[in-house]
């Protein structure tokens, strides 16, 4: 059996996956072999001897630096820069070469962001292109050997294509898949804090917005990879299988996708109806907050006026005008005691009668 441990360049000594942002993987008529390279142009000698290919490999600037690799392994510019005119996916069939743009999402916490992967096919090479996350392909990099010597000899080359082409967009929609459960769990750590009545507004507001705007980036990405999925299935590409067997494995991962977009939709959901149930509390909240400061004002306004009728009669009465003696003090004393009974009362009566006095929340 030949070997097929991977190699860095030239060398024969193992190298680390995270060490190399280039790896190349063929299916030669001896068996497999693969390569990790920071320069791209080490795999041409490798993919020209080659009946299948796989090359992954890590651009720093996807905007600027994917249309140079791509030009160097052999795809034409027109190719390229008519897959980067989109905005956020795209499919290109050139009948010698294909190129396909999908969403790479990745979340850190309800912070979503959407990156490319390119894959360009031509001939016998298929190619991934993408700017971050080297892991994301690290687990198909170690078994790509196995995966190439599984396709029998006599499988025709666009089979093989359609077989690497499933295998890497489940791939990629695995990953994509992860960060669903990522914003689920940071979900049900914001409902902790909703349903904490101490929890401030200004808190909270900013945080619905940000899980709003996450779930919302996502549901766009998986979108995106579904019209990249009907273009590939409807195509009838002459580079991918006519084979139905293989097509099903499209089909099975469009309805995968398919069924993630419900899963998130659903979040959305019930994140809209948690909303709902947390504003009928606040709303409940504020208006038993309204009855209290109704009851107080009630109770204000009849101290107030039972207070202001005896004062304005002690007022009137301590004027200059009027002469008192010691003799005068037992009816003075009357006085101010009943007309603040009967002031008291008057006002209450008007208070409850007129429904300005709210029964006291229980």
């Amino acid at each position: 059996m030949p070997d097929t441990t991977p190699t860095n360049g030239n060398q024969n000594t193992p190298v680390n996956i995270e060490e190399e942002k280039g790896f190349c993987t063929v299916l030669q008529d001896v068996g497999t072999k693969s390569l990790y390279s920071k320069d791209v142009k080490d795999f041409c000698s490798l993919v020209n001897t080659a009946s299948t290919a796989w090359i992954d490999y890590i651009v720093e600037d996807f905007e600027h630096d994917v249309l140079k690799t791509a030009v160097t392994l052999g795809f034409s510019e027109v190719l390229i820069t008519n897959l980067l005119a989109d905005p956020r996916s795209g499919y290109e069939d050139f009948g010698t070469e294909l190129g396909i743009l999908l969403p790479v999402i990745r979340a850190d916490g309800f912070n979503v962001t959407i990156d490319k992967l390119m894959i360009l096919i031509k001939q016998n090479v298929l190619i991934t292109l993408h700017s971050t996350e080297v892991k994301r392909f690290s687990r198909m990099r170690r078994y790509a050997a196995n995966l190439m010597q599984k396709l029998p000899q006599n499988m025709p080359q666009n089979d093989r294509i359609t077989v690497l082409l499933s295998r890497i967009i489940d791939e990629n929609n695995a990953r994509n898949f992860d960060y669903l459960r990522e914003i689920e769990e940071q979900g049900d750590r914001m409902s902790q804090e909703l349903s904490d009545p101490k929890t401030p507004r200004e808190v909270l507001g900013p945080k619905i917005h940000q899980m709003k705007h996450a779930l919302i980036m996502y549901l766009g990405g998986l979108w995106t990879t579904v019209d990249v999925m009907n273009s590939l299935r409807y195509g009838d590409a002459d580079l991918i299988t006519d084979n139905t067997k293989l097509l099903n494995k499209l089909n099975g991962l469009h309805e995968e996708v398919t069924a993630h977009i419900g899963l998130a939709e659903h979040l959305s959901e019930v994140l809209a109806s948690g909303l709902e149930a947390l504003q009928s509390i606040y709303n409940n909240q504020l208006q038993v907050l309204n009855n209290r400061l109704a009851l107080m004002v009630g109770y204000l306004t009849i101290i107030g006026t039972a207070l202001l009728v005896p004062n304005t009669i002690a007022t009137v009465a301590g004027n200059n005008m009027f002469e008192f003696t010691k003799n005068d003090a037992p009816w003075y004393l009357s006085l101010i005691v009943i007309s603040t009974v009967v002031a008291t009362v008057v006002s209450w009566y008007a208070v409850k009668k007129l429904g300005l006095l709210p029964k006291s929340p229980e």
